[in-house]
This record gives C-alpha cells, sequence and structure tokens, in this order.
C-alpha cells in the first residue's frame, strides 16, 4: 500500500460496521478505502450541498443574499445570514433566539427556511431544484435528499469526492467570487456553540461552509490550517477542505457521531495532511 493507503485503511479499526474514505487533492481522488460507492446518511453534511444550491440560485438571480429571511420571526435577517447560522433563529424551533449578526446559532430551521426560500423562487420542489443545479452538473448520481435540507440527504464516498474535488479545483458551478465568499468567515468575531465540541469564540463559518480558525477542540487535525472549512454530520459523516494544503478527506461510517468520532477523525486529519 502507499502511504495514504495505509493511512486510510486505519478506518477498519473504527468501532463501526462499515466506514468508507477518500483523498483528494486538485488531481482527483488519489486515495480512497472501504465501500466507497455505498449510500449513507449524510446528516448535517447535507447542508453543504444544499448551500451549494441556494449560492446556484442567487447566480441565476432567483434569490438574493440580501433577500429577508423570515421578517415576522427574525426582522433584519437575510439569507446571507441564513447561511452563514447568524440569523438569530433558533436551533430546532421557528423562533428568534438572537438579533441577527450577534451570535452564531447552528439552526437546522434556519437551513430549511433558506430551501423553503429558495424552493418559491424556482417554482420547484428543493430536491428537484437540488438535482437541476448541483447534482446532476457534478454527477452525483448515487446522491439523494429524501429528507429535510438540513440534514436528510444520502450519499457516497465517491459522490462526496467529486464535490470536494469540485471545491479544490472549481468547473464552473459557481463563479470564483461566490466560492470565494462562501469559504470566508461571514459576520467575524461572532461567538456560539459547535455542536459536539462546545463553546467557541469565535464560532467562525462561511456560507453554508463551518471554517475552522482557531476552533479547539475541533473534529479536524492539528494539522489543518485555519482556512480549512467543511462539515461534519451527526451520522458519523464529514467532508473537510484544506485550501492551504490543497487536500480534501471525506469520510462516512455508519454509527453515529460520538466520542469515537472526535477522537478518530483528528487522528486521520493529521495522518492524511502528514501522509501528502
Amino acid at each position: 500500500m502507499t502511504s495514504l493507503d495505509a493511512v486510510l485503511s486505519t478506518v477498519d479499526s473504527w468501532p463501526v460496521s462499515a466506514a468508507a474514505a477518500a483523498v483528494v487533492t486538485p488531481a482527483g481522488v488519489v486515495a480512497a478505502h472501504g465501500p466507497t460507492s455505498t449510500g449513507f446518511q449524510l446528516a448535517s453534511v447535507t447542508k453543504p450541498l444544499t448551500a451549494l444550491a441556494a449560492l446556484v440560485a442567487v447566480e441565476e438571480g432567483a434569490v438574493e443574499l440580501t433577500d429577508p429571511a423570515d421578517d415576522e420571526v427574525v426582522p433584519g435577517a437575510t439569507i446571507r445570514h441564513l447561511l452563514s447560522h447568524a440569523s438569530g433563529l433558533a436551533p430546532e424551533r421557528p423562533m428568534r433566539s438572537f438579533p441577527p449578526a450577534t451570535r452564531r446559532v447552528y439552526s437546522n430551521v434556519g437551513i430549511n427556511r433558506l430551501a423553503a426560500l429558495v424552493e418559491q423562487a424556482v417554482d420547484m420542489p428543493f430536491a428537484a431544484y437540488l438535482t437541476e443545479a448541483v447534482l446532476t452538473p457534478l454527477r452525483l448520481s448515487s446522491t439523494t435528499l429524501p429528507g429535510s435540507a438540513a440534514a436528510g440527504g444520502v450519499s457516497t464516498v465517491d459522490d462526496l469526492a467529486r464535490v470536494a474535488h469540485e471545491l479544490l479545483a472549481p468547473s464552473g458551478l459557481l463563479h470564483p467570487e461566490t466560492l470565494a465568499d462562501a469559504t470566508s468567515v461571514q459576520y467575524p468575531g461572532l461567538r456560539g456553540v459547535l455542536p459536539g465540541f462546545g463553546h467557541q469564540d469565535p464560532n467562525d463559518w462561511g456560507l453554508g461552509l463551518e471554517i475552522r480558525g482557531t476552533k479547539h477542540p475541533h473534529w479536524t487535525g492539528t494539522r489543518n490550517s485555519p482556512r480549512t472549512y467543511g462539515h461534519f454530520g451527526q451520522s458519523g459523516s464529514m467532508l473537510w477542505i484544506d485550501p492551504d494544503a490543497g487536500v480534501g478527506l471525506v469520510s462516512l461510517a455508519d454509527r453515529a457521531f460520538g466520542e469515537w468520532a472526535a477522537l478518530a477523525w483528528p487522528t486521520l486529519a493529521d495522518a492524511v495532511l502528514s501522509a501528502v
């Protein structure tokens, strides 16, 4: 085995029934291990896909980042706030917890509201628009959205590796300025809770993508640059891109996030970055 192959084979020691992983560079997939064509529940790794579709809708002129999020519940909040978890919407209920851009509140309700706004604007079900805007252009033939836009996706390592490659070596899904905006910190300095890893100050986010920044503890490795961005999910799923290293890592498993993942994922990340 090559060094990267050996590194990825360590997922076989994780306390899960099944796990798959892939390392991606601008050249494409450089190593993969496990059942990479098997569908896994994405949980919150659905959110980056939803965000990409919303940003395509912005580029098509269907919605604007400055459009109101929900003036009745969070007056002053916009689609940009929804994408960056800065709208003030509560995590799981359609209610206001803070004024916009004053606290980073990770909100499934906010992402589902975003999808509803896009759905209204394009006059088609959000899952259908996701297919048209993202899944088909990136050839994600094994990815579906049978559930919510915040956490209801199903995909494979093979498909998510294509997403990682698009982020590392863009083919035109998004304009370069849009992608740069999405991977930059929105409303810098906001503090908040990173689910599973506690209070972070600051708790940096881009548009639908978490940005590592100076967070500690964190689900990426100590070798990941502060500009690393991505997402993880409660289903045992994760995807990150380190633009400074020019490397992406995707891993899916069939066990819910817990202490095992909080330990295994940073270890794998550091080993990958040491091997590339």
